[in-house]
């Protein structure tokens, strides 16, 4: 299916293809618009290479059924929208905690609660970062084209394997929806990563689920294999033991799981720079906004304004000292979001100690952010 042939497809059906590319083989969900198609084809493509899709009674139990098969040792994946990915919320954070490599493909709607099930929107950004109770490490990518869902799945499957966590793709409506002819990039050319495992055979060595290691993440041995593999939502030790009242051992713990992202956020994080040597003027922006934003940026320069665009492919970890650089020196940054204001409370953060003025532009009724709109919030908020 990937041998350079220029193809037509949705942003949802290039989820498909960039799950089995990446090496998915389970699914398991339930259906929701605008994220069925995903399940839709997985549900014939999973069988063709050897894989397992499973429809569930809900969200919850598709999120816990790709937990299972995660720790058996298949890269898995499940896609949702809206209203369940808030049902996966304590499933995500017993992923983040006993570190169950998973990705969840989120196609974003209109909320809250059921909202407008076929309209885009960006309202649950903060949602992967902060949806599951507790700090925790989580990455989520967002997609601005079909191309790009294809790409940022595959994405999303390495870090998840590699760093042992949850990886959310934060698509919308409009990308899930949208066909565009794209080039697809054989299989065996991706550069695909994979979770630690352990190096000495079952019978040679204890196994300690979750060992010391120099990169933070340790070996995943697969249930099942002969390893005495121990999964635990509580603090626990590096066998896997729960500790209920091991302070130190909790700050520890915690600590671990948000530096082994932390050391490695610069192969994690995904950024496109557009007209940034030469802008007066920033938009910062990310998913299908940023496609607004580039045209705006095109149509600013045309008429002798100086716009640059900084596109987030990468929204969390938040790459605050990327939005700090490229603030540095501009007249003006604009945030254009589907949302009441989420990503810029971030990019306020992150340019606290610039002297640069930051306009949000939010949008909530469903309908993209367009250009025109970009341009007239520059001009209305030019120093």
């Amino acid at each position: 299916m990937h041998d350079g042939a220029r193809r037509l497809l949705s942003g949802n059906e290039a989820c498909v293809e960039g799950a089995i590319a990446a090496g998915v083989r389970f699914f398991a969900g339930y259906p929701i618009s605008p994220s069925t198609e995903i399940a839709e084809g997985l549900s014939k493509r999973l069988p063709a290479v050897g894989g397992t899709f499973i429809q569930m009674e809900d969200e919850l139990a598709g999120i816990s059924a790709v937990l299972g098969a995660a720790v058996g040792g298949v890269k898995a994946i499940t896609a949702t929208s809206g209203p369940g990915f808030s049902l996966m919320q304590e499933s995500i954070g017993l992923a983040a905690m006993a570190e169950i490599p998973c990705v969840i493909v989120n196609v974003q709607r209109v909320g809250p609660s059921s909202g407008i099930a076929t309209l885009p929107a960006q309202g649950d950004v903060m949602q992967a970062r902060w949806g599951t109770h507790g700090d925790h490490p989580v990455i989520a990518l967002a997609p601005s084209s079909v191309a790009e869902c294809f790409e940022m799945v595959v994405r999303a499957v390495n870090c998840a394997e590699r760093f042992r966590v949850p990886a959310i793709v934060l698509s919308d409506a409009s990308i899930g929806y949208m066909r565009e002819v794209v080039t697809l990039p054989d299989a065996a050319d991706l550069e695909l990563w994979e979770r630690p495992r352990p190096d000495a055979p079952a019978d040679a060595a204890p196994y300690h689920t979750y060992a010391d290691t120099p990169s933070g993440v340790p070996p995943l041995a697969d249930f099942g294999g002969g390893y005495n593999v121990m999964l635990e939502g509580h603090v626990h030790d590096s066998e896997g033991m729960p500790q209920s009242h091991a302070y130190k051992l909790a700050e520890e713990h915690l600590a671990r799981l948000t530096d082994k992202l932390a050391r490695c956020a610069d192969e994690i994080t995904w950024i496109e720079e557009t007209n940034l040597d030469e802008a007066d003027i920033l938009v910062v922006a990310y998913g299908s906004v940023g496609r607004s934003a580039r045209q705006a940026a095109a149509d600013a320069m045309a008429d002798g304004q100086r716009v640059g665009v900084l596109r987030l492919g990468t929204v969390w970890p938040f790459p605050a000292e990327r939005v700090a650089a490229a603030a540095r020196g501009r007249k003006l940054v604009v945030v254009p979001e589907m949302n009441l204001g989420q990503i810029v409370r971030e990019v306020e953060a992150a340019t606290r100690d610039i002297d640069v003025p930051v306009a949000p532009l939010n949008r909530v009724d469903g309908r993209l952010i367009t250009p025109a709109q970009i341009l007239s919030t520059i001009s209305d908020n030019l120093p």
